[in-house]
Parts: structure tokens; C-alpha cells; sequence
């Protein structure tokens, strides 16, 4: 699954069934914005994938810190941006990571006015 539109390179398609497909995953990254269930999620990260009724492969994507997985298993990056800041990560990073780029050259082309390769 490539999550892109035939005819938009390079964009990714958040539809009914993507969201659909994604709900209990996230479902469990918007419930991180609390600090204690941030604490219980952290205390133990599969017993609280379990809790959402994620699937395996959410599972296995959410403990790995797989962000591309969590984005092609229905993932919104808005929701999944919650973990990462649970991780120190920032927006540019996860955008880094969706587009073959490392943080600095990212926030560096969003800085020069967005991407040309696209």
C-alpha cells in the first residue's frame, strides 16, 4: 500500500478507508495527549497497543517506531506526530522520514519555499 493518488506524485491519500483501517491506532496516539496515559503507555507499550485492539502489524509498527508503516496501516501523521513528541521528535523529522530527506535537509527546503523534486 502506497498511500499515494495516481496522478498527485508524492502525495498521500488520508481517505475513509485509510482512516477506517487506522481508527484504533489513532485512536491510542490521541489518548497521548494526557500525561498519565502517556505514563501507562510508556510503562508498557504493548500491553497498551492491546488495550486499543491494534492490530499486529500496528503493533509491531507502533514498538518499532516504524513511521512509515504507522502512515501505510492508516496512520495520520497529526495523530502520529503524538508519539513522536513522546520521543523528541519534531514534525520536520517525521517529514524527513516520509520524504527520503534527514531533519535538516527538510526543514532546509521548507525553508527554501518546499520541495522541487516533486
Amino acid at each position: 500500500m502506497s498511500g499515494t493518488e495516481p496522478g498527485a506524485p508524492a502525495t498521500y491519500v488520508f481517505d475513509g478507508p485509510t482512516s477506517l483501517r487506522g481508527h484504533p491506532m489513532n485512536k491510542l496516539f490521541m489518548s497521548l495527549r494526557d500525561g498519565t496515559t502517556r505514563s501507562e503507555f510508556l510503562a508498557d507499550e504493548a500491553a497498551y497497543c492491546a488495550a486499543f485492539e491494534l492490530s499486529e502489524d500496528q503493533t509491531s509498527a507502533v514498538l518499532a517506531r516504524d513511521w512509515q508503516a504507522m502512515l501505510d496501516l492508516g496512520g495520520s501523521i497529526f495523530y502520529i506526530y503524538k508519539l513522536a513528541m513522546i520521543d523528541g521528535l519534531s514534525m520536520q523529522y517525521l517529514g524527513g522520514v516520509f520524504t527520503g530527506m534527514s531533519e535538516a535537509e527538510f526543514r532546509a527546503a521548507m525553508q527554501a519555499g518546499g520541495r522541487t523534486d516533486v
